[in-house]
């Protein structure tokens, strides 16, 4: 009986969380400083899809497909790769405070970006060089702890430390040298994540590097849960945990960077999220990463809209997610363990 209900608790659960990511991509489009009515939508996406319909045309035809629609598409996929990335991370790690940034992809995407702008690139050559530089930050990690002669778990993070402080710190340098009045603002304001300057090219580009990484962490979804085990407990279930470590490094660190490369450094994503998902179905990860990357995407969703509409000047995303993120965390720990690994 008891185990009938659990069942029919998560069906309700996985109801609510397909549904969710639904309602909120249809009811982002009329927001913004430009209002677009929900008949002018429907008949757009209709229009899209057969041919024998004609949508509107015009401005409404391009803020909804230019404008809007790979903004949404960029908030949601970098949601649900920060979402998925943190409940990796904080089951490899054991940890439930660890977040997708640990070994210094995050930081590393900072400097890329900064020095992209410093030599004057322009947008895909900014996102180029994030990716680039975030994806050699995290094998320097890798590199580096497999010389230290300890604990591996522990190794990886004492190196991701330190790997992401001198990638910050020359992020930092880079501001002190750039210009005060171009390139310092400009570097400033991408450091605090930002989607105003996607582009349906970027966006394409990104969601590749991002299948990449999170195609082969939901496959291997159901082998996460031997993560949170002890080394030799793994072991003696027949997996090789070190592979799957490593597995978990590459595809985390994929989703990360690509998610940091369009999107900036946005953070308390990766780690608010998968405690979310923990508190509504549990720890075990064949459910709780198809929830982490619905609720994440919706979160971030959210959290556009009301960058695009609180102000008349779009609020940094970095900022939003903080000043939620921080309050919310503090909650959960308000209520003892439950949510936590």
């Amino acid at each position: 009986m008891a185990e009938s209900r659990t069942e029919g608790n998560l069906r309700k659960v996985y109801c609510v969380v397909v549904l969710l990511p639904i309602l909120a991509f249809i009811l982002s489009f009329p927001l913004g400083r430009y209002p677009i009515a929900i008949p002018d939508l429907l008949a757009a996406l209709l229009g899209k899809i057969f041919p024998f319909i004609h949508g509107p045309e015009g401005v409404i035809n391009t803020v909804i497909f230019q404008v809007r629609l790979p903004r949404i598409i960029a908030a949601m996929i970098v949601g649900a790769a920060l979402s998925i990335a943190g409940a990796a991370y904080q089951g490899m790690f054991k940890n439930p405070l660890v977040s997708p940034d640990i070994l210094g992809a995050s930081s590393g995407a900072g400097l890329g970006a900064a020095l992209a702008i410093f030599f004057s690139l322009n947008v895909v050559g900014i996102q180029v060089a994030a990716f680039v530089v975030s994806l050699l930050a995290v094998v320097a990690v890798y590199f580096l702890s497999n010389k230290i002669k300890r604990d591996p778990t522990l190794a990886l993070v004492l190196t991701g430390i330190l790997v992401g402080t001198l990638c910050s710190s020359f992020t930092s340098l880079l501001k002190y040298m750039a210009d005060p009045y171009d390139k310092l603002p400009a570097i400033t304001f991408w450091l605090m994540g930002s989607l105003a300057t996607v582009s349906p090219k970027n966006v394409m580009s990104s969601f590749v590097i991002m299948l990449l990484g999170g195609v082969p962490l939901y496959l291997l979804r159901w082998r996460l849960n031997v993560l949170s085990l002890e080394e030799e407990e793994g072991k003696t279930l027949g997996l090789e945990t070190g592979r799957l470590r490593l597995a978990v490094i590459i595809c985390s660190s994929l989703l990360t960077a690509g998610a940091v490369s369009i999107s900036g450094l946005i953070g308390w994503v990766g780690l608010i999220v998968p405690h979310l998902a923990r508190m509504l179905v549990g720890p075990n990860y064949k459910v709780l990463l198809p929830v982490s990357i619905a609720i994440g995407s919706v979160y971030m969703l959210l959290v556009d809209d009301l960058a695009r509409c609180l102000t008349s000047a779009e609020i940094p995303l970095g900022i939003l997610t903080s000043i939620i993120g921080a309050p919310f965390f503090f909650a959960i720990l308000l209520r003892g363990k439950k949510g936590l690994v």
